[in-house]
This record gives structure tokens, sequence and C-alpha cells, in this order.
């Protein structure tokens, strides 16, 4: 990692928000620094200037003979050919625009033939929605390779349409070994389904090289704003099964007394989809595919091992790990402090240093339990993240547990807030914050 061995290492891409100014409780501002990407990544500069480009032509796509229609049109179905490329996907495989992951899962499970097997660490996502074709549950191990044998026993006792895995754990960011998996599941007449929520904006990922069958992923965690998801995936279960959502786009003609369905992916985008979150989503999908995959996972990895290597300095700290034998994982930091909530804690950090963590159990509700704690601190990290950031939250933390807050702090509604709360959050209190809120 000599590319980012000095202590400027800066953001990869400009992102939108990077220069942030957020009130503080004791008075002030500071730029933000955002440690939330695994919730939802700020937009990239490309994505923004391609959405504004689109703009002015913004119409309902499909079957308009206007201009701007044929103009949204075709931006909407080349964006089918951005995540295609980006994923090397493979010929039989179609692209289908849904709302978000959460939504391309269930999508998938309405169309699964049978039982799916799933371990019991899964975000809530690839968790749920399997249960209505009967979910089999594999209780993990500790450690990876002991867990991909319990895998092994479960698909060779009953046979299983489908293996749904994520790509990368949205709590420690732990990687499964996907290509390993593939071939297990294929070996036993099973196909593969990867949760990439996590994995697809920090990994590239080849579908046919490494063998997956389905996949799906969200724009708003792939630095595209506008709530647009996908799921790839093989035609046949796709065109098989009843359409997602019954309305127009998803056929071919309609009579009093019956309906002919369109094939995938239309067959499952019934009603005016998406443009503009799609565009970005393809714009995205566009810019990530133009950086040099070294550089940004070296960019990654240097500030991730910064962080942990400062947190690690701290009293108190304690990380999050899965499993013992796991040697690789995104930019995710997941842990506790000694004496504090994590709610508490990232409270303070907003309140008074600027700084945006996530807490709680992330919706992986029995990961959390498996790991004994009811909840957790979570700091992820991204393109836009800098060494500045890394070591503002470090100080945080550090000032945190030798000193305490300087402000007090409340629990009110379930929730940790400043008392007194000084910040402006409606544009009626100062005009600092837009929209309302």
């Amino acid at each position: 990692m000599t590319a980012f061995a000095d202590q400027t290492c800066a953001a990869l891409a400009k992102v939108s928000g990077c220069d942030l100014q957020v009130p503080l409780v004791q008075g002030g501002t500071t730029t933000y620094a955002n440690f939330d990407y695994a919730a939802s990544a700020p937009a990239l500069q490309q994505v923004t200037d391609r959405v504004a480009e689109l703009l002015p032509f913004y119409a309902s796509v499909h079957r308009g003979a206007g201009y701007a229609s044929r103009v949204s049109t075709d931006c909407y179905e080349s964006a089918r050919g951005s995540v295609s490329r980006f994923l090397n996907a493979a010929d039989d495989q179609v692209v289908v625009f849904t709302r978000n992951t959460t939504d391309s899962l269930n999508l998938l499970a309405s169309c699964v033939p049978g039982d799916t097997v799933v371990l019991d660490v899964e975000h809530h996502a690839n968790f749920l929605p399997w249960t209505r074709n009967g979910r089999r549950v594999v209780p993990i191990a500790d450690t990876i390779e002991e867990t991909i044998q319990r895998v092994v026993a479960e698909l060779c006792t009953k046979p299983a349409a489908l293996l749904a895995v994520t790509g990368a754990s949205n709590v420690t960011g732990e990687l499964l070994p996907l290509e390993r998996l593939a071939w297990i599941a294929h070996q036993c007449g099973t196909r593969i389904l990867v949760d990439a929520a996590q994995l697809a904006p920090h990994r590239r990922i080849d579908l046919q090289t490494a063998g997956i069958d389905y996949l799906a992923f969200s724009g708003h965690k792939a630095y595209a704003p506008f709530g647009a998801g996908v799921l790839v995936g093989r035609r046949d279960w796709l065109d098989k099964a009843e359409p997602y959502l019954a309305g127009g786009g998803a056929v071919r003609s309609v009579t009093a007394d019956g309906v002919e369905w369109a094939s995938a992916p239309q067959r499952h985008e019934a009603g005016s989809p998406n443009v503009l979150g799609v565009a970005a989503l393809a714009a995205a999908c566009d810019a990530l595919a133009g950086f040099d995959q070294t550089t940004v996972l070296e960019h990654e990895q240097y500030l991730t091992h910064r962080l942990r290597y400062g947190l690690k300095t701290v009293p108190g700290v304690n990380f999050l790990r899965i499993f013992r034998d796991s040697t690789d994982a995104v930019g995710i930091v997941a842990f506790t402090v000694d004496g504090f909530e994590p709610a508490q804690v990232a409270a303070y950090l907003s309140a008074e240093h600027g700084i945006g963590v996530r807490d709680g159990r992330f919706c992986a509700h029995p990961l959390l339990a498996r790991l004994g704690v009811d909840s957790a601190l979570r700091a992820s990290i991204g393109l836009g993240s800098t060494a500045a950031d890394v070591d503002r939250l470090i100080d945080a933390i550090s000032t945190l547990v030798e000193n305490g807050p300087t402000w007090n702090y409340a629990r009110t509604e379930g929730h940790w807030n400043p008392v007194p709360e000084t910040r402006p959050f409606n544009s009626g209190d100062s005009g600092a914050a837009p929209c309302g809120f």
C-alpha cells in the first residue's frame, strides 16, 4: 500500500457533500465527516453531472413519440448495458430495475421454484423474503471453512433451488468466497444468489467468472441517488414466474378475458419506471468501472487499517468479527465502546464533532445476537473518505473515553439527543437546513 503510505491520503473521487458544513451544539460549524457510506453513499460527481444533463429531457419512457420521451427511453434501456458490462453478465442474464436490493430479492423470491438455503447472518433483506417458498437456515460456525462445510452438508442432505448469500457483511464487511460457493451450489444442482449491496460499491464482480446466477444491489449504496436497484440473473425463472407487479408495461396485450405477459425484464417492471434513478445507477456503474481497481483497493485498505489501528489504542473499544479465519473485508468497521451505549456515542460524534456514523442492529438482528451485542457502532469508508476524516473519528472516540462528552445527553423516545439541542434542523429555525427537516 505504498501509494497511500503518507498521512495526507486524500479522497479518490469528488462526492456530493464533501465540503458540507454542519453545525455543532457548542457553536460554530465544521466540515462533515461521513462514515455512513454503508447505509447510503453520497453521489459521485459523474453521477450528478449525468442527472443534470438528463433532467431537461426527463419524460415518461416507452411508447412516447416526443423527442424528450425518446431520449428518456434510450437512456433507460441503455442503462441495462451499463449494468451488464459492470458485472460482466452472461448473455442469458437479464437486467431488471427495481426500487432497491430488498425489492430485488423479494422479486426473485417470487420466482424461485423451490427451497432457498440461507445463512443465519444475513441482512434482513436476504433473510426474510425466502420464507414464501421454503427457507432453510444454516447456522454459521466461527470459521468460514466450517461454515462452508455446513452449507455443503445442507445442500447434500436435501435438494434446494437456491443458495442465497451476502457478498460482504453489512455489519463487519467480511467477505465470503463467492466463486467457491457458486461451484459448490452448482455441484449440488443449486443456483446461487448474491446480495451485493455492500460488495458492489467496493469490489468489481464478474458474474461469468464467479459463476453467479443472480445478483442484486442498490444504487443508493453505490454512489447513485434517486432510489433505483437492480436484479441481474438468468432469464428462465424470471420468464416463467407471475409478474412481480401487474400493470402497464408488463404486458404484450390485454383483453377483457385475459392477458399475455411480456418476457423479462419488462415482465417485472410494471408502471412508470424511475428514469432518473436508473440513469444515476448506470452512471455510477460506468464511473466505478473507470476507476483503477488496485488504487481503489489500496485506498480503502489503507484507511480501514488506519482506523482499526487507531481505535485499537483506545481503551474499551471492542471490534465485532464474524469469522476467526476471514482475511478480507470491505471498508466497514463495527465496534462498541465500554461504558457507553452505541446510540449515545453516535449522538456525541454528530453533535460535538460533526461526524456521521451508524448505530443499532443494522437490519441484521440474528447476526448481532450471535455476536453477543444488542447494538453496535459502524464506521464505513468510501471513495470520498480521507485520512483526516479517519483521524478525526479516532480522536473523537479517544476524547470521549478519556474525558466524557462536554454536552449533556438524554434518551428521548428511544434516541439519544443533546440537551439542549442547539442545531437547526428545520428551515424555519435559521434557514440553515433545507427541506423543512
